[in-house]
């Protein structure tokens, strides 16, 4: 099957390139706009405490106070008075005079000195939407910022001096699009020399070099549009884009360096181009897919996840590493042949490379490792062993910097609210209490449950400040607030900001905020949030019979990380048995694949023990643009890097064993066919692992931090996988293994 397909692809060359011209003149309609139909708010899993606060704040309540923009304002000047203060009043009436604001809290407005810092020269102004949803907040985010600068300048200031942000989690969203955007593009800018001189050595030949980058990028391009495509039916995170360029031009050039690679052996060998495609198809092209299959085991099993980022990496990884191997196996053979022997032009450049592909110095190590099997095996696991021992001490959760993009205006503004004392005002951790039906929360008892539960919070050294009806600030007793709420419409028409956020419609529920100290760290933050529950859900004298929910972004976090481990062992069985069935499909043997499960497990411990030693711990994390220790690793860097990295570094043992396999069925002898496979392979392993450094490694220097933890994860997983586990460990356990390596398959 596998060769009429191929036979049928050379037998008509011209037919494949113009239809794949065709798909990337239809994908680049949708391809260029794929930002737009991305999301960057992640929303609280379905079923879970957190997404149930969710829904009872934006069903329940007139104004939830859920999308919200926060205004910092630093001036050289204090700001309780004279033109700074003037300033500072100017800005808040212009931006309270807006159709879509609710209210404008300030310093002034809430009588309170949180709103302003110690030496009265920053100060922060709360801003209340007034918008259907996040996403309406969301393309306010651009015009609300002109608004602020030209008010600015309309006032006379210097703009140096006056300096202001707007912050909050809808301008975070618009500014993780923008930097998701940009650093996928000038990723593949600064990628596309690096990789076509890596290209050009591993091949001798710049028409060899070029091919592997043209199925790159179009993989890139094709699989960016599909996901627009798919976005409109299904919420898709923003990063996406970034884990689609990295793998499209990773795979993609991977794959083709085989194809191309057995491609010129073959013409090498005396084939005419034809009879070359074909057989590089047969060989390399289904090594490839078989390679791709395990790829997509990972990602497949990222489906199984209840988040949208999860499930959104596991689409697009689906997406574009299916693009690259269709395109390994039909648009490459075509090209090849077509191109015929001039894919060796210009000569004279391969014959100045020869030496990379004599394979001299690859042969020697081969017989040294073949010929003290033990050592290798012993030094390769030391090396392991010493790099996967900080795994042991990784630490899960949020971290405690750099979660905000470098260098854009969410950023400063959220550098400006810690100098300003208020870091964790845009993150109150907001508990939800409902009393029984019949039952009001602005009742006496439940005034005073609700104090006492905000008194039992306040304990926490952590907690700053608790707010809800029954703490509107100042000092109230229970007997005024009584009074106060007696007459709940007079109420809600004197205080509407306030009562109408923390009270519901039908005055049953009442929500109560959290807000944490300025030191707390988002580590600690989700600590804090494990109290409250605690706190909230055991209730207070006054609130018998009362339901509870803890949300925000920590309670969210919290709940994600707990559903995220709980399903990590399904995923790592899911991926390690289906990956062992297929390889024992493919080469016919048992102990093969069970070798290449536990390989591919070290590669990946490997690659957490230096995240932890690198971010976790600091280490060297200044390279990287980090001010200092992370503290922890969020969730989501373990579950993406196992699926990720389980399956690319499958991609090195197919390589490998394919070429091995085939020694093996030609002489019979194990002893033989283990150099000699790895001769054969050293060098296109080496090129395909130093190009997938190169394009991972460059999204460690990323401003969006989790793609950063995840590109250094890759890139170093990749770099141990194609050194030490496949060029020392794997040949020296085969080596070992002897015949058994192909039992009970033999040879073909």
């Amino acid at each position: 099957m596998a060769s009429r397909f191929a036979r049928a692809v050379v037998r008509h060359p011209w037919m494949v390139i113009i239809a794949w011209v065709l798909v990337v003149v239809v994908a680049s309609d949708r391809a260029p706009r794929v930002v737009e139909a991305l999301t960057a708010k992640g929303e609280p899993p379905q079923a879970t405490e957190s997404a149930r606060a969710d829904a009872l704040l934006h069903t329940r309540f007139s104004r939830p106070l859920d999308n919200v923009f926060v205004v910092t304002l630093e001036a050289p000047a204090p700001l309780d008075s004279g033109r700074s203060g003037a300033v500072l009043d100017s800005l808040a009436a212009v931006l309270g005079r807006l159709p879509y604001v609710q209210s404008v809290t300030s310093w002034r407005t809430a009588d309170d000195t949180s709103f302003i810092s110690r030496d009265r020269r920053a100060a922060l102004l709360f801003v209340a939407l007034r918008v259907p949803d996040g996403g309406g907040a969301l393309a306010l985010v651009a015009p609300f910022r002109e608004l602020v600068r030209g008010t600015l300048v309309r006032q006379g200031v210097d703009t140096l001096e006056f300096r202001a942000h707007v912050t909050g989690e809808s301008p975070l969203e618009a500014d993780l699009r923008t930097v998701s955007e940009s650093d996928s593009r000038r990723g593949e800018i600064r990628l596309a020399p690096l990789t076509l001189a890596v290209l050009v050595l591993a091949f001798g030949a710049l028409v060899a070099a070029l091919l592997p980058l043209i199925v790159g990028f179009i993989a890139i391009w094709v699989a960016l549009a599909l996901i627009a495509l798919i976005a409109t039916a299904t919420p898709m995170s923003v990063f996406v884009m970034n884990i689609t360029t990295m793998l499209g031009l990773g795979v993609g050039i991977d794959y083709s360096l085989l194809v191309i690679t057995r491609f010129r052996e073959e013409l090498g060998e005396g084939g005419d181009a034809s009879g070359a495609a074909i057989r590089a198809t047969e060989t390399a092209g289904m090594a490839a897919l078989t390679s791709g299959l395990t790829v997509l085991v990972g990602f497949g099993a990222l489906l199984l996840t209840p988040l949208v980022e999860t499930r959104s990496l596991g689409i697009g990884g689906l997406v574009v590493v299916g693009v690259a191997m269709v395109l390994s196996v039909t648009l490459l053979p075509a090209l090849l042949t077509v191109l015929g022997h001039a894919i060796d032009r210009p000569r004279w450049l391969a014959r100045r490379l020869a030496w990379y592909h004599t394979g001299t110095f690859w042969r020697r190590w081969a017989e040294r490792v073949s010929a003290r099997p033990l050592r290798a095996l012993l030094v390769g696991g030391l090396l392991i062993g010493a790099l996967s021992w900080p795994m042991s001490h990784m630490r899960i959760g949020l971290p405690a910097r750099q979660w905000w993009p470098a260098g854009t205006e969410s950023a400063r503004g959220a550098d400006a609210l810690e100098r300003i004392g208020v870091g964790t005002v845009t993150q109150p951790i907001r508990a939800l209490i409902e009393l029984p039906a019949g039952q009001r929360a602005v009742g006496a008892a439940a005034l005073r449950g609700l104090q006492r539960l905000a008194d039992s919070i306040g304990k926490n050294p952590r907690v700053r400040q608790v707010r809800s009806i029954a703490n509107p600030g100042p000092v109230r007793s229970v007997l005024a607030l009584s009074i106060l709420y007696s007459d709940l419409p007079e109420a809600r028409k004197a205080f509407p900001d306030f009562v109408d956020s923390y009270l519901s419609t039908d005055g049953r529920l009442a929500l109560m905020d959290i807000v944490l100290q300025d030191s707390v760290s988002l580590t600690s933050g989700m600590a804090v949030a494990r109290d409250v529950r605690r706190l909230v859900h055991r209730g207070a004298k006054g609130l018998e019979g009362s339901e509870a929910a803890v949300g925000g972004f920590f309670a969210s976090t919290l709940d994600l990380q707990d559903i995220l481990l709980g399903r990590f062992p399904l995923l790592v069985g899911i991926i390690m048995s289906v990956t062992a069935v297929m390889l024992a499909i493919a080469f016919r043997s048992v102990l093969v694949p069970l070798k290449a499960v536990v390989m591919n497990s070290l590669s990946v411990t490997a690659s957490f023990g230096l995240i932890v030693l690198v971010f976790q711990q600091g280490w060297g994390s200044g390279l990287f643009g980090l001010s200092g220790p992370t503290e922890a690793v969020f969730v989501l860097i373990p579950v993406l890097v196992f699926a990720i990295v389980f399956g690319l570094s499958m991609d090195y043992e197919v390589f490998l064993l394919a070429r091995v396999k085939e020694a093996f069925d030609r002489t019979g002898r194990n002893d033989l066919a283990v150099p000699e496979g790895l001769s054969a392979s050293a060098s296109t392993i080496t090129s395909a692992a130093l190009i997938m450094i190169f394009v991972f490694g460059a999204f460690a220097f990323a401003r969006v931090f989790v793609v950063q933890v995840l590109g250094f994860g890759l890139a170093m997983a990749v770099l141990l996988d194609a050194t030490v586990i496949r060029m020392v460990i794997v040949p020296a356990l085969m080596q070992l293994a002897g015949a058994w390596n192909w039992w009970p398959g033999g040879r073909r």
